[in-house]
C-alpha cells in the first residue's frame, strides 16, 4: 500500500506545478509527510485538512491538459495543409 506522501508526489508529478510554485508543492508533501506519521490523530486530521486545501489550490494552478480530441486533429491538418499550400 502507497503513503498519502508518494501518493502526492505521484499527482504533483502528473500535474506539473512543482516546477512554477515550488513551495506549495513542498508544503503539500511535508503535509503529506505529516498524515503518514502514526501518533497524535488530531494532529493527522489538521494535517490532512490542510493538505486537502493545498491540493485544491494546486490543482487550480495546473496547466490545462493538451489532449487532442479528433476535431481538434482535422483543424490541425486543415492548417497544416493550408500552410503547405501558401508556400507552395
Amino acid at each position: 500500500m502507497s503513503t498519502v506522501a508518494e501518493a502526492i508526489t505521484t499527482e504533483l508529478d502528473q500535474l506539473g506545478v512543482a516546477d512554477k510554485h515550488p513551495g506549495l508543492a513542498q508544503l503539500a508533501i511535508t503535509l503529506a509527510t505529516s498524515v503518514d506519521l502514526p501518533g497524535n490523530a488530531t494532529a493527522q486530521a489538521n494535517a490532512a485538512r490542510e493538505l486537502r486545501a493545498v491540493m485544491e489550490d494546486l490543482r487550480k494552478l495546473a496547466p490545462v491538459a493538451q489532449d487532442m480530441d479528433r476535431v481538434d486533429e482535422l483543424a490541425q491538418k486543415r492548417e497544416d495543409g493550408l500552410v503547405r499550400a501558401r508556400r507552395a
